[in-house]
């Protein structure tokens, strides 16, 4: 008499925003990783666009939100890898934590299995399943989430509105950047003397004063370089060594940001140099908008939006 084979029981099969799922958030945590642990939201975005294939389903358009099917899904599910731990949102940025890279190692399935059971954990506060087991258990058949019709947090709207304000900027020329730039350092409360037109500055866009006449120190020597390249070494050196005067303030303002060794560089002077990059930049319109002139405001303007804080 034949022996009995052992019954192989099948794997419960994935609903298809659970599949789409595993590859989104497998791509995103890959893509922090593999550039320095930290991109914006919207670069995370372009990353898994490129790095997933997507489908005409995965690629719907949402009539009430406007939002793609795939990206809607992408931020609903990322909330389990940062309740698990692995994920951090500041400010528009997405960080992977040292528990989301080790999570990396679970595969596609994996990883967003074993996200989903220590959110499970988190919510109902019993003790998380070690990585094996997670690994072992068969994603569980949900309800599909109605993703066109989830809300942002505040954090996500905070961070779409940061990269509305680049994109809106990205799109200026240098010319139309620098008067952006002395328009806040006039929101400031500063003067501006000269704003250099266009043509050879001799390494000074903006002059700043404290008093009309310039008689207070300091007195501040602006460049601003509007590109997507960084900032280097030697164009920090350049504006130092324009910095003759007692009291004079070197400010570097770079929407491409700054290599290592200009941050360092500017450090170590022997002068005070100001770097400010297009975040900085970005935080400080913000702060100092309500003091800008209408006429000022204008050449970028903002409306406040406002959220129900969070239980703290």
């Amino acid at each position: 008499m034949p022996k009995h084979q052992p019954v192989v029981q099948p794997a419960k099969k994935m609903s298809r925003s659970i599949s789409l799922a595993t590859k989104l958030i497998f791509a995103a945590l890959s893509a922090l990783q593999e550039r320095g642990g930290s991109l914006s939201s919207r670069e995370v975005v372009e990353e898994v666009g490129r790095r997933v294939k997507l489908d005409e389903w995965a690629s719907q358009r949402y009539e009430k939100t406007g939002y793609l099917r795939w990206q809607s899904m992408l931020h609903f599910f990322s909330i389990d890898c940062i309740k698990a731990g692995y994920l951090v949102k500041t400010k528009g940025v997405w960080y992977v934590t040292p528990e989301g890279t080790d999570a990396l190692k679970l595969g596609e399935d994996g990883l967003l299995r074993s996200a989903r059971e220590r959110y499970r954990a988190w919510k109902d506060g019993v003790q998380q399943l070690t990585p094996e087991d997670q690994a072992n258990e068969a994603l569980e058949l949900e309800p599909e989430p109605d993703f066109g019709e989830q809300q942002l947090s505040a954090d996500e709207a905070l961070g779409m509105a940061v990269e509305g304000i680049k994109f809106f900027l990205d799109r200026k020329n240098p010319y139309e950047f620098q008067d952006i730039v002395a328009a806040l350092l006039r929101g400031m409360g500063y003067f501006t003397p000269v704003v250099a037109p266009p043509g050879k500055d001799g390494g000074i866009d903006i002059v700043v004063y404290r008093d009309p006449l310039g008689t207070l120190s300091p007195r501040m020597r602006i460049q601003v370089k509007h590109r997507g390249s960084s900032s280097t070494v030697q164009e920090i050196r350049e504006l130092i060594g324009t910095l003759q005067k007692d009291g004079d303030v070197g400010i570097f303002v770079s929407s491409g940001g700054f290599t290592p060794d200009a941050k360092q560089a500017a450090r170590h002077a022997r002068v005070h140099v100001e770097l400010i990059d297009m975040d900085r930049f970005i935080a400080l319109w913000k702060e100092f908008y309500p003091k800008l002139s209408d006429e000022d405001k204008s050449l970028l303007p903002l409306v406040p939006v406002y959220f129900v804080a969070p239980p703290s």
